[in-house]
């Protein structure tokens, strides 16, 4: 893959068992994304030739490599520790990220759920970080979302925008 300024300098490469092609259709459907170019293994190679090697797209302008690496190889799973946010303008938005994520997904809490593949993702109103930036509302958001599975944006945004 190169660099160009239409894929940017870092690109985000999520590994894979065998689904790769399968993820980032998911992927594109879910977040109205662009799917790029496929390369395939050739013969000799740890997958059986013509398996998808890795499945580009951009997701919002930023570029991912989906790759099939495989099952089972030893610290190639997805973590916690590394998570996508979803900056969302309404309920209706999260909702909609929410219910696809959740599909063969698991909801975790405070709007975070990993997807069918073990990637985590934060489904979030848009303006959470510039509301807990204030240490005041901070608190207190914090104490409203904590039990939350999915957020409730408007019970957020009514917090937020209390005198």
């Amino acid at each position: 893959m190169d660099a160009t300024p239409d894929t940017g300098k870092i690109v985000t490469f999520l590994w894979f068992g065998t689904d790769a092609g399968e993820a980032r259709d998911f992927y594109c459907e879910t977040f109205g994304g662009k799917k790029g170019g496929t390369t395939y293994y050739p013969d000799g190679g740890p997958m059986p030739a013509g398996t998808v090697m890795t499945a580009e797209f951009t997701l919002w302008g930023m570029p991912f490599v989906a790759l099939n690496g495989g099952s089972g190889a030893p610290g190639m799973s997805p973590s916690m520790a590394v998570s996508f946010t979803v900056n969302c303008d309404s309920q209706a938005e999260i909702d909609r990220y929410w219910e696809r994520l959740a599909e063969g997904g698991r909801p975790i809490q405070c709007g975070w759920i990993t997807d069918r593949w073990g990637y985590a993702w934060q489904i979030v109103p848009a303006k959470m970080a510039e509301w807990m930036s204030k240490p005041a509302l901070a608190a207190k958001l914090m104490q409203a979302f904590m039990p939350m599975v999915k957020l409730d944006y408007e019970t957020l945004r009514r917090i937020a925008e209390a005198p």
